[in-house]
């Protein structure tokens, strides 16, 4: 089993930044590959950043790339989302995720979630 733990979301205005971490605990976290998925009212939760075990592959939706990072510090167990340049767009609820294979943009594929950070980005 592993626990995931988001923290780092919040309310911020249009074009700020934030950095979202993921704790993990369990399991060694750095046999597993991670990702990043968001959800916002009414819509299906989709996508938005994933990384290999070993931190040295990722992806990202077309949404978010050249605006987020995903990197991990597997010495920490954590994964963070670094989150430029934030658009209204943006707020969702966001959640972290793990998995035993390679990294995924399919949420379908994870077997382990966290319960999930609030990001509100205003106009």
């Amino acid at each position: 089993q592993v626990q995931l733990v988001e923290s780092g979301g919040g309310l911020v205005q249009a074009g700020v930044s934030l950095r979202l971490s993921c704790a993990a605990s369990g399991r060694t976290f750095s046999y597993y590959s991670a990702g990043w998925f968001r959800q916002a009212p009414g819509k299906e939760r989709e996508f938005v950043a994933t990384i290999t075990w070993a931190g040295g592959n990722t992806d990202y939706a077309d949404s978010v790339k050249g605006r987020f990072t995903i990197s991990r510090d597997n010495a920490k167990n954590t994964v963070y989302l670094q989150m430029n340049s934030l658009k209204p767009e943006d707020t969702a609820v966001y959640y972290c995720a793990a998995r035993r294979g390679g990294f995924s943009g399919s949420a379908s594929l994870y077997d382990y979630w966290g319960q999930g950070t609030q990001v509100t980005v205003s106009s």
